[in-house]
């Protein structure tokens, strides 16, 4: 009879599995509760320290994410009109909470005019852009580089003026010093003070009944 049941089972289980789904009376310890984002912690410290991850991409991708990192010209000019000074001002905010880490400036130019003409343009708006930037207290040797793509990255494809690939694009290109590998705990020491600044201290409320005021926290 046992020998039956076990038969039984077994053929239940391969019928489950053949409709792709096995169901199992048992399973790992905290299995239920793990949604995939067990671990991650550890793995982050792991890759940290063996420098597996780019932390390089990373930091680029949240400047993008948490500051605009573009600024727009006007055609055939490398100057900076006063929505393009805001933003520089946001960057330099930005830049100023990250001391290790070191940044690139790209110009870009629409497709009007020579190649080579573009090529310098692309450069002096980079240029300008360094400038401002140095302007709000960011130091020279921190901007590692300032480059130009003239006409050739546009953002929107056409042989016309387009304001938007009249532009510069800030970016995260690596650490202070010349090893961009964070085994000194450099990157440690941004996360650790970054946990430290978004402590808030606790709210101070006043109570005003009829008269008399009662302070709680």
């Amino acid at each position: 009879m046992k020998h039956i049941l076990a038969i039984t089972g077994l053929v239940a289980l391969s019928a489950c599995a053949d409709q792709g789904e096995v169901y199992r009376s048992y399973s790992e310890a905290g299995s239920l509760t793990d949604n995939g984002s067990f671990g991650d912690a550890n793995m982050n410290n792991h890759l940290a320290m063996t420098s597996e991850d780019n932390f390089v991409i990373n930091l680029s991708n949240r400047f993008a994410e948490e500051v605009p990192n573009t600024i727009n010209f006007a055609f055939d000019s490398a100057a900076l009109d006063a929505e393009a000074q805001a933003t520089l001002r946001q960057q330099a905010h930005w830049i100023r909470q990250f001391p290790e880490v070191r940044f690139r400036v790209y110009g870009h130019t629409d497709a009007v005019g020579s190649e080579a003409y573009n090529q310098s343009l692309g450069l002096r708006r980079a240029q300008a852009a360094v400038a401002y930037l140095t302007s709000q207290g960011i130091s020279r040797s921190r901007l590692e580089a300032v480059a130009s793509f003239g006409e050739t990255q546009p953002l929107v494809v056409t042989q016309g003026r387009e304001r938007r690939n009249r532009r510069t694009v800030t970016e995260v290109s690596g650490f202070v010093k010349s090893n961009p590998i964070i085994m000194d705990g450099k990157y440690a020491e941004v996360v650790y003070r970054e946990y430290i600044a978004s402590a808030v201290p606790a709210s101070t409320l006043i109570m005003v009944t009829e008269g008399s005021e009662t302070t709680t926290e």
